[in-house]
């Protein structure tokens, strides 16, 4: 209630059915002063009429008017307080949906895929969407050739479009014939692959904006991460870069780097001087447990080493360890 408003309704209160005449007088306002001040008190239910068909105006009495006014307030703060709720669930929705947003960028940063069929649907749909090239980096050694099928599929349909589609293998694959085979296939068609003794990780970028990496690079079977961060596939482009810039193209011959030993026997050699057991170094090469044993023979009758202990030491003597 206005203070002008109050001053009326005391002055009514003291003098009812006074006309805006006489109030405007009492209380010393003008009369618009006093019309509007008994607006408010009619709209506050403080006022009314001496009779239905219009009279005096008469003050309601102060408890029936406090009733009033506090019954008034109070749907006034109830439906105050239903928008004030509603405001809320608005606010909250806003929030929710921002949060999925922002979940939905971080999906699309970073999308896990478990287990293999997993990432050949992500690998196929990947590859029906890349515009200019793909990189990959294929450890593991000779395909499998119902893998190697489903990858000569997709790659025939990436070079009809024209796309850029570089891979590097390991080695090993060299003695492997369907691997081989595979690679002229690719070359006559557009495509080129490398090999190197030993890679990094499997790798696959896509326009150079998307790269499938593995969960667990030692075990690609539990599936891949497929990221889209631009710095982490700034990253992963450079490796594949450095990686591509040193492996020898499939249908040449890997040269012998300053010495009788191939590139592959040298990361042997590496490999087994950080401490791994021979299955540990035959995967990383790709080969058999029983061609890494067979190339470890070699390499100890080329350095006269009667030991693997005989090897290392022969092997670092012989500058052939970083």
């Amino acid at each position: 209630m206005t203070g002008h408003a109050e001053a009326v309704y005391r002055a009514l209160l003291s003098d009812p059915g006074s006309d805006i005449q006489a109030l405007a007088d009492h209380v010393g306002m003008t009369e618009s002063e006093i019309a509007a001040a008994l607006d408010t008190l009619a709209d506050l239910a403080l006022i009314g009429r001496s009779s239905p068909d219009g009279g005096s105006v008469v003050p309601v009495s102060p408890e029936t008017g406090l009733q009033t006014l506090l019954a008034k307030q109070k749907l006034e703060l109830a439906q105050r307080q239903q928008e004030i709720e509603a405001g809320q669930r608005a606010a909250a929705a806003l929030v929710a949906d921002y949060l999925d947003g922002e979940s939905a960028d971080r999906s699309r940063l970073v999308e896990r895929l478990d287990g293999v069929a997993a990432v050949r649907r992500r690998m196929k749909e990947l590859g029906a969407s890349a515009e200019r090239e793909t990189l990959a980096l294929a450890p593991g050694g000779p395909q499998l050739t119902d893998n190697r099928e489903a990858s000569q599929a997709l790659t025939r349909r990436l070079l009809e479009r024209s796309v850029t589609v570089k891979t590097v293998y390991l080695d090993s694959v060299r003695n492997d014939p369907a691997s081989l085979e595979y690679a002229h296939w690719l070359s006559r068609h557009g495509g080129e692959s490398r090999s190197t003794p030993v890679l990094p990780l499997r790798l696959q970028i896509v326009d150079r904006a998307s790269a499938l990496v593995p969960i667990d690079p030692e075990d690609s079977a539990q599936g891949a991460l497929l990221v889209g961060e631009p710095g982490l596939i700034a990253a992963l482009v450079a490796l594949f870069e450095s990686v591509w810039n040193s492996a020898t193209p499939l249908g040449a011959v890997p040269a012998r780097n300053s010495g009788p030993l191939t590139p592959q026997e040298r990361e042997l050699l590496r490999l087994l001087s950080q401490g791994l057991t021979d299955d540990a170094a035959a995967r990383k090469l790709g080969i058999s447990l029983r061609t890494e044993r067979r190339m470890i023979s070699d390499l100890s009758d080329q350095l006269g080493a009667q030991s693997r202990f005989q090897l290392g030491q022969r092997a670092s003597e012989h500058g052939l360890l970083p």
